[in-house]
């Protein structure tokens, strides 16, 4: 067993139980141990919001976020966010509103506007802003995403 033993966590609503050398980075362990790579490396700084994951619901840089912290805690990532079958109500939003463009920063929007739905589900738009003002994107003004996430918000995904 490497350093520092084994992680227990749950990840996305199921118990994990995994490898875990010290140091290591949560978003590293989501990518390359578990592989799953819906969490995108952006910046490896903390300044794109691409490696947004939730940790007992609050949205956390998983770049700058040591794997140990999770033990114990609940870990949800953009696959976790989807019902069975289909996409959950920001997912849908963020698609009929067309505010993927490249989709490499979608993700993180994506964790991050479940987050504040969840926490406030009728935000206006200076709250949705404010909200993902640690999101970047590069491609769009960010109208659409924000369009998508109040239309989210107000149920017409």
């Amino acid at each position: 067993m490497p350093a520092g033993g084994p992680l227990r966590f749950r990840l996305n609503g199921r118990p994990v139980e995994t490898p875990c050398p010290d140091p290591r980075i949560l978003l590293d362990l989501l990518r390359e141990d578990l592989e799953l790579t819906g969490t995108k490396r952006g910046c490896d700084l903390g300044t794109c919001g691409c490696c947004t994951v939730l940790i007992d619901g609050r949205p956390t840089l998983s770049c700058l976020t040591l794997a140990r912290l999770a033990e114990d805690h609940d870990v949800t990532t953009v696959e976790g966010v989807s019902p069975a079958q289909g996409l959950s109500p920001v997912q849908a939003a963020f698609v009929r509103y067309g505010a993927t463009q490249c989709g490499f920063c979608t993700p993180g929007f994506v964790m991050t506007a479940t987050a504040l739905l969840r926490e406030n589900p009728h935000p206006n738009r200076e709250e949705i802003v404010r909200a993902i003002a640690g999101n970047l994107c590069r491609c769009t003004g960010y109208t659409k995403i924000v369009e998508a996430i109040d239309a989210a918000a107000r149920g017409e995904a």
